[in-house]
């Protein structure tokens, strides 16, 4: 059960929750995009992306300086769950509705 907790924990943070919602709708994401995105500062973000990976939700990919997201592979079937209910249950929600247009107007500077 320390597990599951852990992972309540981590989304009991609205941010961390639009990220993850952003994660299972669009994919790997920089984080500079997700930043744009939930309209917060680079290093806000990283943080909670941060609490997001020590509880196993998401996985990083470096390219560069830049540092990509992406949620991680199902553990166990509560995960699966949570997961699929993140982009059809959460998708129409006014919030995440405004972060899904700004992200899609968004673009990372090389």
């Amino acid at each position: 059960m320390q597990a599951e907790a852990s992972l309540f924990k981590a989304l009991s943070d609205p941010i961390r929750l639009r990220l993850a919602v952003l994660l299972a709708i669009h994919g790997e994401t920089c984080v500079c995009m997700l930043a744009g995105a939930i309209e917060e500062p680079d290093f806000k973000v990283s943080r909670h992306l941060g609490i997001m990976r020590n509880a196993g939700m998401v996985q990083t990919r470096r390219d560069g300086t830049w540092m990509y997201y992406k949620l991680a592979e199902p553990r166990h079937n509560l995960e699966a769950c949570l997961q699929g209910c993140f982009g059809d249950c959460l998708a129409n929600h006014p919030d995440i509705q405004a972060d899904t247009q700004r992200l899609q107007k968004m673009t990372c500077s090389k």
